[in-house]
């Protein structure tokens, strides 16, 4: 799956039912943080939870490379790096996202910690991170 450079945020959400129509709520600090504005007009693509449970679970053995002619992730495995965790999957992993928008899974972690990782693996859409310190 490849996620565009125009990605303004990325984010869980549930779809509900409000009876004549369905609607997906964006998390305030979305538009808190500039990402987005309220009364914008914007692309909204849909990952079924499964979808995203199958990547997350991928070894990345024989998987391609970013083409040469994509944008390359910004980060490598083996980087150290603090983030902040900014959200929290479905599957209750942290989300941190870095240049870009890329976004670097970070197990374990809690909505707002500042964490040092080390970049575990590398995909052209996302990365994990483990953590190795945790900030106070």
């Amino acid at each position: 799956m490849e996620i565009s450079d125009e990605l303004l945020c990325l984010f869980s959400a549930t779809v509900s039912d409000d009876g004549e129509r369905y609607t997906v709520e964006i998390p305030r600090r979305e538009v808190d943080t500039g990402a987005i504005e309220a009364g914008g007009t914007y692309r909204v693509a849909l990952i079924s939870a499964d979808a995203e449970g199958e990547t997350e679970g991928e070894s990345g053995r024989g998987e391609a490379e970013t083409p040469p002619d994509q944008p390359q992730p910004p980060v490598e495995p083996g980087e150290t790096r603090y983030v902040e965790i900014e959200d929290i999957g479905k599957q209750g992993d942290g989300i941190a996202r870095v240049e870009r928008g890329y976004v670097i899974i970070v197990p374990g972690a809690d909505i707002g910690e500042r964490v040092k990782i080390e970049v575990t693996e590398v995909k052209s859409n996302f990365a994990v991170g483990e953590i190795i310190d945790e900030e106070v």
